[in-house]
This record gives C-alpha cells, sequence and structure tokens, in this order.
C-alpha cells in the first residue's frame, strides 16, 4: 500500500505520517525534513533556502524525484510532502491536511524555535508563495487543487490519534477485499 500525506506547513503532515508509519508498520520518507536538512546543510533559513530553490530548480527537482522514485519502488510507503500527492500518482490513499493559518503559525512557531508569531507569519506566507509558484514553473501544479486527493481532513480541533483513527479507518476498508 502507498499513502501520501500532503499540506500546507503546520498542517500536521509529519506527524500523522510518523504516526501511520508506526502503526501500520510502513516505511515513511518526508520532503519537508529533506528540504529543512538542505537548508541546514546551506546555514540558510528556510525562506532563504526556498528563494534560492526558486533561482536553481536542481534543488526541488532531486528531492521531488527521489521522493518519486523511493515511493514507486517500495510497497507499504507513507510519503509526506507538499507534492506528494501529485508525485505518487497510483497512491492508493491520497490525504490532504488542512489548518487554519492561525492553527498553523502556533505550530511553526514551536516546531521551528521561531521567536514570534509576526515572524512566523511573515516566514510562512513567503515560503509558500515561493513554493507555489515553483511547482506551477515546474510541474504545472497548482497546489490549491485538492481534487487529486481521497481525504481532506481538518486538524484544527483533533489530536494526531484522532486523525490517526480517522485514516486507520479508511486503510482497514481499503485493504478489504473488494466485491463485485
Amino acid at each position: 500500500m502507498r499513502i501520501t500525506v500532503s499540506g500546507l506547513p503546520g498542517s500536521g503532515t509529519t506527524s500523522l505520517s510518523r504516526y501511520l508509519a508506526e502503526r501500520h508498520n510502513f516505511t515513511m520518507i518526508s520532503a519537508g525534513e529533506v528540504f529543512r536538512q538542505c537548508a541546514k546543510e546551506h546555514n540558510m533559513e528556510l525562506a532563504e533556502f526556498g528563494r534560492l530553490a526558486e533561482q536553481d530548480p536542481a534543488f526541488d527537482k532531486m528531492i521531488d524525484a527521489r521522493q518519486k522514485e523511493i515511493a514507486e519502488s517500495k510497497d507499504n510507503i507513507i510519503v509526506e510532502g507538499r507534492l506528494s500527492g501529485w508525485m505518487v500518482e497510483k497512491a492508493d490513499l491520497k490525504i490532504w491536511l488542512f489548518a487554519p493559518i492561525e492553527c498553523r503559525l502556533e505550530r511553526i512557531v514551536f516546531r521551528d524555535q521561531i521567536a514570534d508569531l509576526e515572524t512566523a507569519k511573515k516566514i510562512t506566507l513567503e515560503r509558500e508563495h515561493c513554493e507555489a509558484i515553483r511547482y506551477r514553473q515546474y510541474y504545472n501544479i497548482d497546489i490549491g487543487d485538492l481534487s487529486i486527493y481521497h481525504i481532506i481532513l481538518n486538524t484544527r480541533n483533533w489530536g494526531i490519534n484522532d486523525l490517526g483513527a480517522i485514516v486507520d479507518t479508511a486503510i482497514s476498508r481499503l485493504k478489504e477485499p473488494q466485491s463485485a
């Protein structure tokens, strides 16, 4: 089984992906973690590294191609990343996580150790804008088009175990033999 988990920064994609990987003993690959690691290796903030990636498509394309290659070569995998639903075309389950910007910013401040909400907002909105432009330029993908997803969940009011239970139900239904 191949599952993709996508959403904007701070929506909970990494948390849900980790939950699903542990619960179902799946391998997990995360584009966001790879991107953050690359930014760190270049001694750059995420927004700054995003601008660099905007100038040189090789960064994004390398991460995207690697993620797609791994996903297509394995079974029982969770592929987490903004484009994973688009890149892993034959996924059994494609999930998009949504959360209002205020909720996402609180999570981002905590996760990325950013000083305050205004700084987080500036960095996050710049990053999202930059990524949306790159996705359109590189792949002709409109990140706002959610029509490819099987499940769209608002993560604001549910904890990871609640979200996981919803997806666990979907996974168990997908594993059931299909009748005619």
